[in-house]
């Protein structure tokens, strides 16, 4: 009799079905069988796990007609003989370890159910799960989802390892519909006695490359959306009872994710109300909670409330606007002292208006630019989606801080005054874009000795004041600003950088260049072509370094030095092709030690080379990087 017995659904996924054994063969953990479960594929899978078979005697085949996953796994179960069992999805693969470290833990602890983290799987590509990242973060022993509610999110069957005892005794049985797993899996986390969680990657989770228009109209129909908010009705259930103060987080997720789904099938016509799917959703609407609610944003809040309220006209409207970007409910002071806030829209009852924890503040540059020495920017600044037409006295101030130390220097407008707006109203009374603007002017020369030495980051950042609000935040906006962003200035040996991060948020980079490019142009052949200058010159011979930031991959380019001056051609059809959606290509001069080039020009060149698109441009330090996406 195995230790394990890993139940393998899988229908129509040939494509992927080869790489997926063959995970789960060459696991450190022998002691296992593997039950694969044809569910009527007319691809060839079965004839994959009957070669298989043949090599292997741990794996078996079921086959079955077409009856869903969710018959599938039952009849996986029903035909396992081991201890523990696991599951994986036909598509998806299981790192080497991961069964040797999940029954180990179960047999080492004693525990009922151990789970593990996750990674996205999109062609060779690895990227962290969203709905496990946090909950994974630490190793727990002996834990349950009472104790660690992060759990919630933990919804999907194959990351997990079930003691075959539990699961029985449980009488854990998958519906025979689609999203079968959600109620299994949270019904097991909620009554296990006790729950192992591993920080280690334990399964990755295939994104496929299948358009997405056939996954979203397929995930509108009114079946699917039947069968989704069924399973939502029985999570939910499962909570009220087993684990009531969870319920409010599951039902904030599910509101935000599920509902939302729902929303969009009324919405867009695909879901008719005599299909029975809205009297579903209202059902489970009649049991959430006011704090589930209130942790919606209020566009979302909003059209899940029109569709509790069968609102359906009202709701295709608001969904209309929504996506059109023509929401833009006022924001109005409320509560003792007026420190809540909330957002007027004739359609949303007072109770659910406020939105003071969803306030935020988005500042986004719309110029910058250096003139007559100094560093000129202009932007604009507001709170989310919402019409501040009601504020009154609103200020804005803007200034610099310094990452490491927040030390700041506040910026001053054209004038050399510090920026402290006060923002008139326009348009009588309604604000252009729903933001204020703001504008400033630095020059370098502001910096100090100490803080030049230093080559630190300064980033920009806003404060919004005004009727007793106040917010502040970091200044995003496009990586190219009109005409394009600026480039380096030196200062007293120091290169002030302008540079905006992977997130968006812009600021200042202090910095020494060993090398800097002073030229950089793509020939019509297609070749980049890059000079300038290396500051102190090594015994060495250059050469000019790729690292592909993705996976570590090196490229190697010649370099013509003559004197100090540095001359090197990079042709972009010959670099290795994107892994994934995008590869990004570090640039280093390399003369017995690394130089990672300043670009003293403007950055932002995209071009195509055979059917390839390219980005050269500056990096968040201000050296040369290549993207390819």
């Amino acid at each position: 009799m195995p230790v394990l017995s890993v139940i393998v659904p899988f229908h129509n996924v040939e494509r992927y079905l080869g790489a997926c054994l063959d995970s789960i063969s060459v696991q450190t953990f022998r002691d296992l069988e593997v039950i694969c479960v044809d569910d009527g594929s007319t691809d060839g899978g079965a004839a994959l796990v009957a070669a298989r078979q043949e090599d292997d005697p741990r794996f078996r085949l079921i086959r079955q007609d077409n009856l869903g996953v969710g018959r599938a796994r039952n009849v996986g179960v029903r035909a396992a003989t081991g201890e523990y069992l696991a599951f994986v999805d036909g598509d998806d693969m299981v790192p080497r370890q991961a069964f040797r470290r999940l029954v180990g833990s179960l047999e080492s602890t004693g525990s009922d159910v151990a789970c593990g983290n996750v990674m996205r799987l999109w062609r060779n590509a690895l990227t962290a799960s969203w709905a496990h990242r946090e909950a994974f973060a630490r190793t727990l022993r002996r834990t349950h989802i009472t104790r660690h509610p992060l759990l919630v999110r933990d919804r999907m069957l194959w990351n997990k390892v079930y003691r075959r005892a539990f699961w029985d005794r449980f009488g854990l049985t998958f519906p025979e519909r689609m999203y079968e797993d959600q109620p299994v899996a949270m019904a097991a986390h909620i009554g296990a006695a006790a729950v192992d969680v591993l920080s280690c990657v334990v399964y990755h989770w295939r994104q496929r490359d299948e358009p997405a228009s056939s996954i979203t109209q397929r995930r509108l129909e009114p079946s699917n959306l039947r069968d989704r908010i069924l399973s939502v009705l029985e999570t939910a259930a499962l909570f009220s009872v087993g684990a009531p103060k969870l319920k409010p987080s599951f039902d904030g997720d599910t509101l935000d994710i599920d509902m939302a789904v729902a929303v969009e099938a009324v919405a867009a016509g695909e879901c008719p109300p005599d299909a029975g799917v809205i009297d579903l959703a209202v059902r489970y609407l009649d049991g959430v909670s006011r704090e589930a609610w209130e942790s919606l944003p209020f566009a979302r809040r909003l059209q899940v409330h029109l569709l509790h309220q069968r609102r359906l006209e009202e709701l295709a409207e608001v969904h209309a606007a929504v996506r059109d970007g023509r929401l833009h409910p006022r924001l109005s002071p409320g509560g003792l002292a007026g420190r809540r806030w909330h957002a007027e829209h004739p359609s949303m009852p007072p109770r659910l208006s406020d939105v003071t924890r969803e306030l935020g503040l988005n500042a986004r540059l719309v110029e910058l630019c250096w003139r007559g020495g100094a560093l000129r920017g202009a932007g604009r600044v507001g709170i989310g989606g919402f019409d501040l037409g009601a504020l009154s006295r609103v200020r804005v101030r803007a200034w610099l801080q310094e990452r490491r130390t927040e030390e700041t220097i506040e910026l001053c407008d054209q004038l050399g005054v510090p920026v402290w707006e006060d923002v008139a109203q326009e348009d009588g009374g309604v604000l252009r874009e729903h933001a204020f603007p703001f504008h400033f002017r630095f020059d370098p020369v502001t910096f100090t000795p100490a803080q030049l030495a230093r080559r630190g980051h300064w980033e920009l950042r806003v404060q919004l004041r005004g009727q007793g609000l106040k917010l502040d935040g970091r200044v995003a906006g496009p990586r190219w600003l009109p005409p394009l962003a600026p480039s380096p200035s030196c200062r007293r040996g120091v290169w002030v950088v302008p540079v905006r991060n992977a997130k968006g948020a812009w600021g200042l980079r202090l910095r020494q260049a060993g090398a800097f490019i002073g030229e950089c142009r793509v020939e019509d052949g297609g070749d980049l072509v890059f000079s300038g200058r290396i500051k102190k010159v090594g015994d060495g011979e250059p050469v000019l370094r790729l690292t592909r930031k993705n996976d570590g991959e090196e490229m190697y380019f010649p370099v013509t030095l003559t004197g100090q001056d540095f001359h090197a051609r990079v042709p972009l059809a010959d670099i290795d092709e994107a892994v994934g959606a995008e590869s990004w290509w570090e640039v280093v001069i390399d003369q017995g030690k690394p130089l990672r080039p300043l670009v003293k020009g403007r950055g932002g060149t995209i071009l195509t080379v055979a059917d390839r698109r390219f980005l050269i441009d500056r990096g968040v330090d201000g050296c040369l990087v290549l993207a390819e996406r």
